[in-house]
């Protein structure tokens, strides 16, 4: 069932491969208090958890009812466990993510994918009937897409890995999932910047050097970018020719690089379009820093809780 108070704060975790993001949340989206903790990503599962624990009680004020998990990897709601993960956060895969947090905090929890939770954000409340597809380029890329407002999440609550798909760009290129030739490979940010090092031969530590390269004029810089940006372009303009959206919203830190990057895709997802979309052009994301932790905040009152113990649960 889902949270029986909908007028009662709630606590948002957002779940990333580096930091924890907590968040005290009233009915009305106002934002009460605010904590950050390291992820422990490659201390395992149970580390994690306990990790969340603490970022869950550093915010919980009088009257929270219920916590809502935004997390990397895939995440089936009902079940409250990780189906699949890549070595981002070790020993993550099948995870009961839910039990195990419900279980250290006494409060019921409800989870999701980190994307697919943003994403939600984007959607106009319960009345808002629109197709949404939804990219989160960054350290990986993700996505989600939402149809009749409704947020997909498919068998095992894969619904939305936009970075797991075929990828021309990237064919013969070994992506995180254990495949090669799929669009995570050449289009994220570690993607990137590997293949602008590959290109011109000079070490680069992160992707803000290779956009400042290629802001001064180098071009291996320039192709790198480029390249994975119109290799997204592609894949958002073919899938918006399969799911017909109103509104494509790409995230992430990747596009927010600047001009030549979001140029890059906007031209490449405009090819791709059949006549009757042609007006249709990707957006940054309005919800801003906080749409994580909003978007988990409200899954308590979307998704199905995951309860406590009725014996032995923290208080």
């Amino acid at each position: 069932m889902t949270a029986r108070h909908p007028d009662a704060p709630v606590i948002g975790l957002d779940l990333g491969g580096t930091k924890i993001a907590a968040a005290l949340v009233a009915a009305d989206g106002t934002v009460l208090a605010r904590h950050t903790v390291p992820t422990p990503a490659t201390e395992g599962a149970e580390a994690v958890l306990d990790a969340l624990a603490v970022a869950a009680r550093a915010v919980r004020g009088h009257g929270t009812t219920a916590i809502g998990v935004a997390a990397a990897g895939v995440i089936d709601p009902v079940t409250g466990t990780v189906t699949s993960a890549t070595d981002t956060l070790r020993g993550w895969a099948g995870t009961a993510l839910a039990a195990g947090l419900a279980t250290r905090t006494g409060l019921p929890v409800a989870c999701d994918n980190d994307v697919r939770a943003a994403a939600a954000t984007e959607l106009d409340g319960p009345d808002d009937d629109a197709t949404l597809l939804y990219a989160a380029v960054g350290t990986g890329v993700g996505g989600a897409v939402a149809a009749a407002g409704r947020m997909l999440h498919g068998a095992a609550g894969i619904a939305g890995h936009l970075g797991h798909l075929a990828s021309p760009e990237a064919d013969g290129l070994p992506c995180t999932c254990g495949a090669t030739g799929h669009l995570e490979a050449v289009a994220a940010g570690p993607a990137i910047t590997a293949r602008s090092v590959r290109l011109g031969g000079r070490p680069a530590d992160r992707l803000q050097t290779v956009a400042e390269r290629a802001a001064g004029g180098d071009p291996h810089a320039t192709a790198a970018i480029t390249l994975g940006a119109r290799a997204t372009g592609r894949a958002l303009g073919g899938l918006a020719n399969a799911l017909g959206p109103h509104r494509v919203v790409v995230a992430g830190g990747v596009p927010r690089i600047g001009a030549l990057y979001w140029d890059a895709l906007c031209a490449a997802f405009a090819a791709e379009l059949m006549p009757p979309l042609r007006g249709l052009r990707p957006r940054p994301p309005r919800g801003g820093a906080d749409a994580a932790v909003l978007g988990a905040a409200a899954l308590p009152r979307t998704l199905p809780l995951h309860h406590p113990p009725t014996t032995g649960a923290p208080s």
